[in-house]
């Protein structure tokens, strides 16, 4: 290649080109500050000394889509439909549970063995979602395998147990935090001794995410279910290696595509720092699932969702997540369709089969945004994970309502920030449509959770928000 066709510059020929074009604005006003408070800017050196982060495969993450429909029978079909067409796992979302959006199935044997007939279960992934019926859940998946003449340890299944976080969204705990992990730790032991081989527990981030958490308040919050997992786990007389293999993350991703991209590699540091702290030195990388955010959707306008999510997808296949799911661009208007269904569905194989971005592990490693961003959130999520073992873990944190308040600080501020048109929605503060237009739904009797009787701590729950909602009302 001729190299006086293409001449190198340097960063100083770099900013005399950009302060040209500011027009006498300060070069610090292309600076970004992040929810967390932190600064960062337009241009970092590569950091050539850094090495990619480990990952749980090396092959291109695993596509899931949700099985959410109440009428187990179209659900089935839905399934079906969608591992036809490239997805590679199924989220069984249950009645009441934060992932079912108002919908969801009921988790008895019945209804479980509809959603799966004609699924192979020894060619596909299974999670079944984070949900107060984890146990009966379980019992129906391994009365269906058990119906089917398979062996569960030769199947994957991810059971996702969060106790914790489904308190969070019920406003409901089952006992004090020692009481938790008691349970916890005989669930545990029992479904080993079934036979489940996958992950048992879940630190799922998105109920803090829905709320209006802060990437560093996301992280802190799910790294501090993380160790309340592990507690378990060595209740369950398992050492740190056994219960950190049967614990899995969940992360929401938004449109926020280098902060995204920072936060899931910010997890898996601070994974790490964890279990070499519990005395592991060699610690196994964290196993992380992602899903498009709830709370960056609009109601109006709803294709742009689409857009929204393919830059999140694309954010979390870029930052290694291990599977993923993208949500319909029509969720926050109800049950979504075929035609919803497989959009989400293609994002992800056009991502994987004609972009190639599977094919790099770690591409971010070396980018001196992106790691820079990644520690400055690690630093501070790492801090949230301080304040929230300071306050008696997760666990007493949320009956105490501290991490609730703060998340609903951040959710403030994130509003105030929107009146002001920062960050611009398009569709809803920047081009709305004129008309809004019907969009079609699949017919489906929203499901209305009931309240937990009997004993227990009562606490503040974190309700899920779109922040787009008040401007839509405003509208």
């Amino acid at each position: 290649m001729d190299d006086e066709a293409f001449p190198s510059a340097d960063e100083a020929a770099w900013r005399t080109l950009v302060e040209r074009s500011l027009k006498g604005r300060s070069f610090e006003t292309l600076s970004t500050r992040a929810a967390d408070g932190f600064v960062y800017g337009p241009l970092y050196p590569r950091m050539a000394e850094a090495s990619p982060l480990a990952h749980c495969s090396d092959g291109p993450w695993i596509i899931h889509q949700r099985v959410d429909d109440p009428d187990a029978e179209r659900a089935g079909r839905q399934a079906r439909t969608d591992l036809e067409g490239g997805a590679g796992a199924l989220s069984l979302c249950f009645a009441g549970s934060l992932a079912a959006r108002g919908f969801g199935l009921s988790p008895d044997a019945d209804t479980v063995a509809k959603a799966l007939e004609g699924v192979a279960l020894d060619l596909v992934t299974l999670r079944l979602e984070p949900c107060r019926d984890t146990e009966a859940a379980a019992e129906a998946i391994a009365k269906l395998v058990e119906a089917r003449g398979q062996a569960l340890p030769n199947l994957a299944i991810d059971l996702c147990h969060d106790p914790l976080g489904v308190a969070a969204f019920t406003g409901h705990l089952s006992g004090d935090g020692a009481s938790v992990r008691s349970a916890a730790a005989q669930h545990f032991r029992r479904w080993r001794e079934i036979g489940f081989s996958g992950r048992l527990a879940e630190a799922d981030a998105r109920i803090f995410h829905d709320a209006g958490a802060t990437a560093g308040q996301e992280l802190g919050a799910v790294l501090a279910a993380a160790v309340e997992h592990l507690r378990s786990g060595e209740a369950a007389g398992w050492s740190v290696a056994e219960a950190a293999a049967a614990i899995g993350f969940t992360l929401s991703v938004d449109q926020t595509q280098f902060e995204q991209i920072a936060k899931l590699r910010a997890l898996r540091l601070l994974w790490a720092r964890v279990l070499e702290a519990c005395g592991e030195a060699r610690p196994a990388p964290a196993r992380i699932h992602a899903e498009t955010s709830f709370r960056m959707m609009a109601a109006m306008d709803p294709h742009t969702n689409v857009l929204r999510a393919t830059i999140a997808a694309f954010s979390a296949g870029a930052a290694g997540a291990d599977s993923l799911t993208v949500l319909p661009h029509t969720l926050a208007l109800g049950l979504a369709d075929p035609a919803a269904r497989r959009l989400a569905r293609n994002v992800q194989v056009i991502l994987q089969e004609e972009t190639g971005l599977a094919r790099v592990l770690d591409p971010a490693a070396g980018s001196g945004a992106i790691e820079t961003l990644t520690e400055l959130t690690a630093e501070v999520a790492w801090s949230e994970f301080q304040k929230i073992e300071a306050e008696g873990g997760l666990a007493a944190s949320l009956v105490s309502g501290a991490l609730q308040s703060r998340i609903a600080d951040a959710r403030l501020a994130a509003e105030h920030r929107l009146e002001a048109g920062q960050p611009p929605i398009v569709g809803t503060n920047l081009y709305p449509p004129k008309d809004e237009r019907s969009h079609p739904l699949l017919e489906a009797e929203p499901v209305v959770e009931t309240t937990t009787g009997g004993g227990g701590v009562s606490l503040e729950p974190l309700r899920p928000c779109r922040l787009a909602a008040s401007l839509e009302t405003a509208r």
